[in-house]
């Protein structure tokens, strides 16, 4: 697998990511969001195979506390290839110097990314614009 890299959205093509998005899957989410979500990312990650983008993720960060990584996704002919976890790592090292570095996951998915370091949280809290959805998908329980 031959990878190109790259750390801007100036030549990204929305539609592409957002298919990207929804068979990941990470659900359907929409290129023109998409677009302000990673404008707004002080941390990006884009990974193309023959011109095709196969991996991407983003973080949030504020420069000194705390980096937020997020919406990390991987089409499904390249998972298990290792490059979720080259992602995953890129952002890492991008988000260095922060005084901690979390990550929102795909219930499921966090055997793979204490590999990274990352520990279970005992406090953290999140208010979703659909929370019946979200305590469906696992995101949340009733306590």
């Amino acid at each position: 697998m031959s990878l190109t890299w790259f750390h801007s959205i100036e030549t990204l093509d929305w539609e592409e990511l957002s298919a990207l998005y929804r068979v990941a899957p990470l659900g359907n989410k929409n290129p023109a969001d998409l677009k302000v979500a990673f404008g707004n990312s002080r941390f990006i990650c884009f990974a193309r195979e023959d011109g095709r983008l196969v991996g991407v993720g983003r973080a949030l960060a504020d420069g000194i506390d705390c980096s937020y990584i997020c919406d990390v996704a991987v089409l499904p002919s390249h998972q298990g290839t290792g490059l979720g976890k080259e992602i995953v790592a890129n952002l890492v090292s991008q988000s260095a110097g922060h005084k901690k570095i979390i990550l929102y996951a795909v219930p499921g998915k966090e055997p793979f990314y204490k590999k990274f370091g990352f520990k279970r949280m005992r406090t953290a809290m999140a208010i979703f614009e659909n929370p019946l959805a979200a305590r469906e998908n696992g995101y949340i329980d009733e306590s």
